[in-house]
């Protein structure tokens, strides 16, 4: 392999969630942050929870209403 061109690698890198799960795994950054992980998300859960990252679903929900105004 080449020298100096590879970026460090953490064998013990922190993973946290915003539900506050933490874990460990091997990546290039020594601390990711993370929205879900496998404790948090619905797919793994199997309990409905809305997802809303930065207001995007009141986002579209906004925008969708705007939509049917001008249709009726």
């Amino acid at each position: 392999m080449k020298e100096k061109i590879h970026p460090q690698y953490f064998p013990q890198a922190k993973v946290v969630c915003s539900c506050g799960n933490t874990f460990t795994t091997g990546s290039t950054k020594k601390e990711i942050h993370v929205e879900l992980c496998s404790k948090c998300h619905p797919f793994y859960t199997g309990a409905y929870r809305m997802v809303d990252t930065a207001g995007r679903v009141e986002r579209f929900k906004r925008r969708y209403e705007k939509k049917t105004e001008k249709q009726n």
